[in-house]
């Protein structure tokens, strides 16, 4: 697979992560984001050892969509945090199966991971090793469909955990488009690592030398939007 390289300088590449690759490493051992834009920089700057590059954010690998890296450790360190204190601005785009309350809203709950599973769920506030996790949305449009709706949606995630906007919404019944670990509706799917419709369709964040505010952006692709054109699945 091709990762898209959509701006690079001195401290920061920023690239569109393809649906199905691993953002780093993983025990797969298929290739990963990571490893692919290292070799990338080491080829294209004729370099004589591995270059250095930081992930300082995440996306799940059947999710496509925008991320930054880090060239260096100072970089590194201002990125990370950014995301920390909610400098970095992350809004993704979604499918779901199924309707939300209102036109416009925001989710809150608390989440606890499941390291056996590499699953999250919603618990009480006050249950041991919960996070707060929170998202706004915006409903885009509705589609009615021989098998059901389909809701569109915009969403800025303001915290990032552990598959959190794929938890929450299949927590109000809407699940993931695609999404085998959370959505009931494709749950006994035994494609491996599915795309699913959640992609990464804008990124903010200020240039962590030039303090310059950064913008990208990118509209969803791939076979798992495509369902919003065909209504039908």
């Amino acid at each position: 697979m091709k990762v898209d390289i959509l701006h690079e300088d001195a401290d920061i590449i920023v690239c569109v992560k393809p649906y199905g690759m691993p953002a780093q490493g993983d025990k797969s051992h298929d290739t990963d984001v990571l490893s692919y834009l290292k070799n990338y920089i080491f080829e294209k700057d004729e370099l004589d050892e591995e270059p250095y590059l930081a992930m300082v954010h995440r996306l799940d690998r059947p999710v496509g969509g925008i991320m930054v890296f880090a060239k260096n450790q100072e970089a590194a360190a201002n990125l990370s945090d950014q995301v920390q204190d909610g400098g970095m601005i992350k809004f993704y785009q979604a499918v779901l199966t199924g309707e939300l309350p209102d036109e416009f809203g925001t989710l809150e709950d608390y989440l606890v991971k499941d390291g056996k599973t590499n699953m999250a769920k919603v618990v009480q506030k006050g249950t041991k090793g919960a996070k707060h996790a929170e998202l706004d949305y915006e409903v885009l449009d509705v589609f009615e469909t021989d098998n059901g709706i389909l809701t569109y949606v915009l969403i800025q995630l303001i915290t990032g955990r552990h598959h959190q906007i794929r938890v929450q919404m299949a927590s109000r019944g809407a699940g993931i488009y695609g999404d085998t670990k959370y959505n009931p509706i494709f749950a006994k799917t035994k494609r491996r690592y599915q795309q699913i419709a959640l992609f990464a369709t804008r990124l903010e964040f200020e240039h962590p030398t030039t303090r310059e505010h950064m913008v990208f952006k990118c509209e969803p692709e791939g076979e798992a939007f495509e369902v919003i054109e065909l209504d039908e699945f």
